[in-house]
C-alpha cells in the first residue's frame, strides 16, 4: 500500500461523501440517506443511495457501489493514490506516500507541471479569441464548422509565430517548462517556444486538469510562418502527468453521456472528436497518436461497457485481433467497429452528412463481423477458386476469437455466403485452431470461455434471492429459500448497524449463502465496516456496500434472526444426516445407522421447539434455547468436518 492505512482512513473521515457526489448529481434526504439520479447509468426513477454517515454509496439499479476513493476513481479515471491524494487536498488532509519515496521527485514535480500546463493553454485560447496575429487560424477554424460556442468548449487556441512569444509571457521555471514540453533550447543555446503558429487543443485527464498539447499547423494558404513549418501535428512529450497509452483525448468532456449511454466511441483525431459532438453524438474520444492499448480499454470500462471504433477500415484491423478479444473479455466491454464511408473521416462527416455518421455508429458491427465483412467483400465470389479463398481467409479470422459458440455462429454465414458445407468448414475451423499460425505482433491466445455449467472456477447461476443453481423448482421452494436469504441478510445488516448488540450472537456455521457467509466473516474480522468492504471480494464488498444503505434495522429482532437462522441451518444440516443414514443402510453398517437415527431424532425434537418462539422481554422462551442447543450442535459438526 503506497499510503498508510491510518492516513487513507482520515481522508475517508473528512470526506462528505454527499457533498462530493451531490457536485456530480443532486441527491436529496430522505430519513439517514441521501438519494438521487445514478451518475452511472441513464435513469429517470432515482435509484443510487448515499449514507454519508459510513462514507458509502450503492446503487439499486446498476449495482455501482463504492466509497469517496471509489467515485473519485470511477468519475475521474484516476489511480487508487492519485484520488486519495485528491481527496486529502480537498478536505485539506495530509498524506504520507511510503512506498512512493523513490518516485517523489516525480511526484512533487506534478503541481507545477499542472500549473504550467494550464497556464500554457489559457495563454493559447485568449490569444485565438483576441489578438489580430490569430485572424487567419479563426478563418481557418471557421472553414471547418468551428463556431465561437466549440472553440471555448474545447478550449482551442493559437500558438503565434514568434519563437519565443510563450516563454517570455509566461516566464515560468525553465526546467518545468521544458520538462511540459512547452520549450526547448535551440541550436543558439536559446530558449525556444515549441509550438509556433498552429491551432492548438489542450489535452485534459478525465478529472478537467491540462496534461498536454496537440498542435495542428495551419495550412499553407493561411499560414503566415516562413520556411519549413515542421509535422502536421505536434505533440506533448510524456511526462509525469502525460502517458500516451493511458490517454484519451475529449474523456474529460464525453464521460457523462458515456455513463448515460453505456456506450464510447473512440476514433484517431482531436478533430474527430469535436465533430462527433457537433453531430449529436458527445461521448466520443480518441488515442493520442498511439494505437489502442490495454490502458485505453481499462479506463473506458469505467464508464461504459460497448466501444464503438470508428477508424477507417485499415487502422480498426491493424491491432492484433487476439488482443482485441483479450481485452474485451478481460474489461467486460462489447468492441464494435463503425464503417465509414470509403475515404471519409468523422471530422468531414460532422460537417457534411452527420446523419451519415450518425447511423455508421447505429449499425456498428461486432469487431469479429467487421474483420468477416472485409474478407467477404475483398473479391467477387463468382468461381469457386475465389470461394475457396474468400472461405479459407474467414476461418483464419474467426480462428482468432476465443468464444467457440461465436465462431460457429459465424461459421454459418461464411457456409452460406461462400456456398461451402457447413461440416466441411467445421474441420477446417478446427484444424486452423489446432495450428494456429506464428504472429510476434500477439500476446498469446485467450483461452476459451468454460461452458455454461458451473466449474470449480466459476460459480453456478444465483437466482434472485441470491441461491446457487439458477431457479427454484417450485413455488414452495422458492419462497423457503427466499426467507433463508432474508434471514441472512437480517443478521449481516444487524451486524453492520449494530456491532455490539450482536456480538457473539451469531456464527459463521449459520450462513447458507455462501457470499452471506463471506460477509459475516470479513466482518467478524475485521474493526469496522470499510476495513471489512476492502478486505473483501468485489460480489461480497457489493452486499455489503448495499445493506450499508438500510436504514437503522429498529424494526429486526436480535432472537428473531438467530432462530431462523438456526432453523434454516438445521434443516440443511438433517439433509446431510439423512444422507449418513442412506449411506450406512447400503453399507450394511447398523450401528452407524443406530447413531445416525437417533441424533437426527433428538435434532429434529429441537427444531420442533423452534416452532412457537413466545419472545417476550424478561421472559425465558423455551424457543431460544433449542436455537442456542442447536448453534452448538450445528457448530460442534463444522469442526468435525
Amino acid at each position: 500500500m503506497a499510503i498508510p492505512i491510518e492516513d487513507i482512513a482520515k481522508v475517508r473521515a473528512a470526506t462528505d461523501i454527499a457533498a462530493l457526489i451531490g457536485e456530480r448529481t443532486s441527491l436529496r434526504k430522505v430519513g439517514r440517506r441521501f438519494v438521487g439520479l445514478c451518475p452511472f447509468h441513464s435513469e429517470k426513477t432515482g435509484s443510487f443511495s448515499v449514507n454519508a454517515e459510513e462514507g458509502l454509496y450503492y446503487c439499486f439499479g446498476c449495482q455501482a457501489s463504492g466509497d469517496a476513493i471509489s467515485f473519485v476513481i470511477a468519475i475521474e479515471g484516476c489511480d487508487f493514490v492519485e484520488a486519495v491524494e485528491r481527496l486529502a487536498a480537498r478536505a485539506g488532509v495530509t498524506v504520507r506516500n511510503d512506498a512512493d519515496a523513490g518516485n517523489e521527485a516525480s511526484r512533487g514535480r506534478r503541481p507545477a507541471l499542472y500549473e504550467a500546463l494550464k497556464k500554457a493553454a489559457d495563454f493559447y485560447h485568449e490569444r485565438l479569441l483576441q489578438d489580430a496575429d490569430a485572424g487567419p487560424a479563426r478563418q481557418y477554424l471557421r472553414s471547418r464548422g468551428y463556431d465561437g460556442e466549440t472553440v471555448r468548449r474545447f478550449r482551442i487556441g493559437f500558438a503565434p509565430a514568434k519563437w519565443d512569444e510563450l516563454a517570455k509571457t509566461l516566464r515560468l521555471p525553465s526546467e518545468v517548462a521544458r520538462e511540459a514540453g512547452l520549450v526547448f533550447q535551440n541550436s543558439q543555446g536559446r530558449i525556444q517556444d515549441t509550438f509556433r503558429e498552429r491551432v492548438m487543443f489542450p489535452i485534459f485527464d478525465p478529472g478537467d486538469r491540462v496534461i498536454a498539447l496537440g498542435g495542428r499547423v495551419l495550412p499553407d494558404g493561411l499560414r503566415r510562418m516562413k520556411g519549413e513549418a515542421g509535422p502536421k501535428y505536434r505533440n506533448s512529450p510524456e511526462s509525469a502527468v502525460y502517458q500516451k497509452r493511458a490517454t484519451l483525448y475529449g474523456l474529460n468532456w464525453s464521460k457523462p453521456e458515456m455513463a448515460r449511454t453505456n456506450e464510447a466511441i473512440v476514433c484517431e483525431g482531436y478533430t474527430d472528436v469535436i465533430g462527433f459532438f457537433q453531430a449529436g453524438l458527445p461521448r466520443a474520444v480518441a488515442t493520442c497518436g498511439t494505437a489502442l492499448t490495454e490502458d485505453h480499454f481499462r479506463l473506458l470500462s469505467r464508464f461504459a461497457k460497448k466501444v464503438v471504433l470508428c477508424f477507417d477500415a485499415d487502422k480498426a484491423g491493424e491491432n492484433a485481433a487476439a488482443r482485441l478479444y483479450e481485452w474485451e473479455r478481460r474489461h467486460e466491454l462489447e468492441l464494435k467497429v463503425a464503417a465509414l464511408p470509403p475515404g471519409s473521416d468523422p471530422a468531414e462527416l460532422a460537417q457534411e452528412a452527420p446523419e451519415v455518421l450518425r447511423h455508421a455508429i447505429d449499425s456498428a458491427r461486432p469487431f469479429l463481423g467487421f474483420l468477416l465483412d472485409r474478407v467477404l467483400g475483398a473479391e467477387e465470389l463468382t468461381s469457386p477458386e475465389a470461394r475457396a479463398r474468400t472461405a479459407q481467409g474467414a476461418i483464419a479470422v474467426i480462428a482468432e476469437h476465443p468464444s467457440p459458440l461465436v465462431r460457429d455462429l459465424y461459421l454459418l454465414e461464411v457456409a452460406d455466403r461462400t456456398h461451402h458445407d457447413l461440416e466441411r468448414l467445421r474441420g477446417l475451423l478446427e484444424e486452423a485452431l489446432r495450428h494456429p499460425p506464428e504472429r510476434k505482433s500477439e500476446v498469446p491466445r485467450a483461452p476459451a470461455p468454460p461452458p455454461p455449467s458451473a466449474t470449480e472456477d466459476e460459480p453456478p447461476p444465483r437466482d434472485e434471492a441470491g441461491y446457487e443453481g439458477g431457479p427454484p423448482s417450485g413455488p414452495g421452494r422458492e419462497v423457503r429459500e427466499a426467507l433463508e436469504a432474508r434471514a441472512g441478510r437480517d443478521a449481516l445488516v444487524l451486524a453492520i448497524h449494530r456491532p455490539g448488540e450482536v456480538a457473539g450472537r451469531f456464527r459463521e456455521v449459520l450462513f447458507i449463502d455462501p457470499v452471506q457467509r463471506r460477509a459475516f466473516q470479513v466482518l467478524s474480522q475485521a474493526n469496522e465496516l470499510h476495513e471489512a468492504i476492502d478486505g473483501a471480494d468485489p460480489e461480497t464488498a457489493g452486499l455489503l456496500r448495499r445493506l450499508a444503505m438500510i436504514e437503522e434495522p429498529g424494526e429486526i429482532a436480535i432472537e428473531g434472526t438467530l432462530i431462523e437462522l438456526v432453523r434454516n441451518a438445521t434443516r440443511i444440516a438433517l439433509l446431510a444426516l439423512d444422507r449418513d443414514a442412506r449411506i450406512a443402510t447400503l453399507e450394511g453398517d447398523d450401528e452407524a445407522l443406530a447413531a445416525v437415527s437417533k441424533e437426527s431424532r433428538l435434532v429434529k425434537e429441537e427444531l420442533e421447539l423452534l416452532r412457537d418462539p413466545d419472545l417476550q422481554p424478561g421472559r425465558p422462551s423455551a424457543a431460544l434455547e433449542a436455537a442456542e442447543r442447536l448453534l452448538a450442535w450445528l457448530s460442534s459438526r463444522e469442526l468435525t468436518r
